[in-house]
């Protein structure tokens, strides 16, 4: 996929500020899940930046993650103009994320089409994801429109909120048809339960929502005015000082007072011109150790392992070893159904039914001065 002269105006916000404790003991405040290698030679970070080269130059690639992440984040992307990593100095959930992504780039160019995307995802068909951003971009660079893209159900899965959607939308006039096809979102719905998610998944109506955006400057900034009158302010404000190192002493003033709220409940689940584009590739957000375990390869018991890993009468296990220096062998006997994750300095041994609560175990040890330091 070639790049044009439209590719100037293309910006890439790359959400990485996530804290991944589910993915404890490998991910760290300091070094969370986006930040380290999991599948792959290159961390989730590394991989989401290669993805989006073809569609947007590197200058125009903007990362927002926070104070304790953005020396290991500029490590990583040595490339990346150090202006490019903005740290929030609070989490104050996605749509202060994106109205700071968006005050940047806006400050760049009045005409910018930018792509609001999370850092964590695997994508393996990229050929195909770019595809649809590509016309996703095209899509929200000629309209008003507010575009997400939406995955096309492959289970009925209850971890992810969903969209339904409408008719499909013709191209615009003297266009071209897009080899993606969008549609009207008709209604942003919660995470189902079992029943709910087979109804959705056997209508065909229904789309993952994968909080993938894209949408003009003027879009978002209109959006938020109607919708977040003050944090279209704030965006005004911090527009003003982008590219500036007043940026962060009036980020530093302003971020602890803004309401945590999410960019779909904020915004998306207001808005009336919200176009779904159809996500036709294979994507996982891999939010937990056994979301991961689809990435691996499995042996014959079902076991997946990226381990010197050694069993007997073990199955269905996912084993990870971290460690880069003095690997040992893992050996188990009779387990089964178990996440079994190895660091330097600490180990997991959890129930796969119970992936989940590994959040709640990182919340106890930062609870414990004698564990702090490992979370």
């Amino acid at each position: 996929m070639k790049k044009n002269a439209k590719s100037d105006n293309r910006y890439v916000i790359i959400m990485a500020g996530g804290r991944g404790e589910r993915f404890w003991p490998v991910s760290r405040e300091k070094t969370p899940k986006q930040l380290v290698t999991l599948l792959g030679r290159r961390s989730f970070l590394q991989q989401a930046v290669d993805r989006v080269l073809p569609l947007a130059p590197l200058k125009n690639i903007l990362i927002i993650t926070n104070a304790i992440q953005a020396p290991e984040v500029r490590r990583q992307l040595p490339k990346l103009p150090k202006e490019n990593v903005i740290a929030e100095p609070v989490g104050r959930d996605t749509c202060a994320a994106v109205t700071l992504g968006a005050a940047v780039a806006g400050q760049r160019s009045t005409n910018a089409v930018m792509a609001v995307l999370p850092a964590d995802h695997v994508i393996p068909e990229e050929k195909q994801f770019q595809q649809v951003l590509a016309d996703s971009f095209d899509v929200a660079g000629r309209g008003q429109v507010i575009v997400t893209i939406g995955i096309k159900p492959t289970e009925p899965a209850t971890g992810y909120g969903y969209i339904r959607v409408g008719n499909a939308l013709p191209p615009p006039h003297g266009v071209k048809p897009y080899k993606t096809s969008f549609f009207k979102a008709e209604q942003f719905v919660e995470k189902p339960n079992l029943d709910k998610a087979l109804e959705y998944l056997n209508s065909g109506q229904y789309r993952w929502n994968a909080g993938m955006f894209i949408w003009s400057f003027v879009t978002i900034t209109q959006g938020l005015e109607k919708h977040q009158p003050e944090l279209a302010a704030a965006c005004q404000r911090w527009s003003r000082v982008a590219g500036t190192p007043k940026l962060d002493k009036v980020l530093a003033r302003e971020y602890p007072a803004i309401k945590r709220i999410s960019i779909d409940y904020a915004l998306l689940e207001q808005a009336q011109n919200v176009v779904v584009a159809d996500g036709a590739f294979a994507w996982d957000d891999v939010g937990s150790w056994t979301a991961l375990g689809r990435h691996l390869k499995a042996d014959a018991e079902s076991n997946c392992a990226a381990a010197d890993f050694v069993h007997v009468d073990g199955a269905h296990n996912i084993i990870f070893d971290a460690r880069t220096k003095n690997r040992t062998p893992i050996a188990v006997v009779g387990l089964r159904d178990a996440i079994l994750v190895q660091t330097d300095d600490a180990v997991l041994l959890a129930d796969k039914s119970q992936a989940q609560k590994v959040k709640d175990l990182v919340k106890k040890l930062s609870e414990d001065k004698r564990y702090r330091k490992l979370v």
